[in-house]
């Protein structure tokens, strides 16, 4: 075996897919099922829209290509659907914010199209009245998260070893890493991949080094099938901020998109509670009254379930992808908060170089995993 993998979650399953095609043998561990964790809480998002200028979004935007591709390798099952995304500011001053972004965006290669306010009924046509405008992302796209790791990994043809938790890094007498210790076996191997999510810094600390990964908690509202009242994934332009923000307390800003299968759904909250799983009331009643005012078609609407999830949060809102400079043989790819399902193409093309020592797809340098978390934060 060449390379384990831990998290069979979609970065994880990407990491599988390029490293296979790059003509790697691997295995792929996982202490729950395929998606058992923020892969499958998440709504699917691949999202330019949502990042300025810098490594992030030139990371989506090679994500971006690469789900168009895989879109045609992987079958129907993974849903893939470009219908791009809109986000729409209330008064003049929002809107002046979002064309600075986008002119930021533009320069990187995002296709942003501004969209005046009478324009916009054309796009979304139960759009609450009185918005002063927004851009148009065509560039924007949604998956069936679960689906699309369930079949990426598949694809990937990884020996999977599901149900079986990691205990322990196996390590050589010169610190270098030489496979991975589970509940049920050891699986040797020169090269170890952390895509553990928000429990990447536990692992970390498996292998004797630090990784400063947190949960950070969100909500979902799911409604009714209904007729696709919601063309694209649109949203606030407040929720740009909400996502740049590092703060600890209960942010809610509406996201709301609908689904080739019928319901829409509604976030998105933010908020660091740690591993709490209880239900948070405060943070439904946001998303339902903000998510009304954006679509007051919806007010009426019943929501079948909520859910949620933890996204793997990093002080300086860049994911940890490559080797760690600590420890011989341990890659990390995890921190990606709730870009995961979106950037898991390109950080799995990132891994598979690293492990190849092939030149990579883009500059891997700000995703480096040994840098200061700490000072890259306090620039932030």
């Amino acid at each position: 075996m060449d390379v384990v993998i831990i998290g069979a979650g979609v970065v994880g399953a990407a990491c599988a897919y390029y490293a296979s095609r790059a003509g790697l043998s691997v295995a792929v561990v996982d202490r729950g099922p395929v998606a058992g964790g923020t892969t499958g809480a998440g709504e699917g998002n691949l999202l330019v829209s949502d990042k300025q200028a810098g490594p992030e979004l030139d990371l989506a935007l090679l994500s971006a290509g690469l789900w168009h591709d895989l879109a045609g390798v992987l079958d129907e099952g993974v849903e893939y659907e470009p219908k791009g995304g809109l986000v729409v500011a209330p008064d003049e001053r929002a809107l002046k914010a979002l064309r600075q972004f986008a002119e930021g965006q533009r320069a990187a290669g995002v296709e942003a199209r501004e969209v005046p306010a009478d324009a916009l009924p054309g796009l979304e046509p139960h759009l609450a009245p009185g918005l002063a405008g927004g851009f148009h992302y065509p560039q924007d796209a949604q998956v069936q998260p679960a689906q699309a790791a369930a079949r990426l990994l598949a694809a990937s043809g990884a020996a999977r070893y599901l149900g079986e938790e990691v205990t322990g890094i196996l390590r050589a007498p010169s610190g270098a890493v030489r496979g991975v210790r589970t509940t049920r076996r050891e699986l040797p191997a020169p090269a170890v991949v952390n895509a553990a999510g928000t429990w990447g810094g536990a692992v970390a600390a498996l292998a004797g080094t630090e990784l400063p990964v947190m949960p950070r908690r969100g909500f979902v509202l799911v409604t009714e099938p209904l007729p696709r009242v919601v063309r694209h994934k649109v949203y606030a332009a407040d929720y740009i901020a909400d996502v740049a923000s590092g703060s600890a307390a209960l942010q809610s800003s509406a996201v709301v998109e609908g689904t080739p299968s019928g319901p829409v759904l509604i976030g998105a909250t933010r908020e660091r509670v740690g591993f709490d799983r209880s239900l948070s009331t405060e943070a439904l009643r946001r998303l339902a009254a903000q998510a009304a005012a954006l679509f007051p078609v919806l007010a009426g609407v019943r929501v079948l379930r909520a859910y949620h999830g933890f996204r793997p949060y990093l002080p300086d809102h860049l994911p940890a992808i490559g080797p760690d400079p600590r420890v011989p043989g341990l890659l990390h790819a995890c921190g990606h908060e709730g870009a995961g399902i979106g950037l898991a193409p390109a950080t799995g093309a990132l891994v598979a170089a690293a492990l190849t020592g092939t030149r990579p797809p883009l500059d891997p340098a700000p995703f480096d995993p040994g840098r200061d978390f700490g000072r890259a934060a306090e620039g932030a």
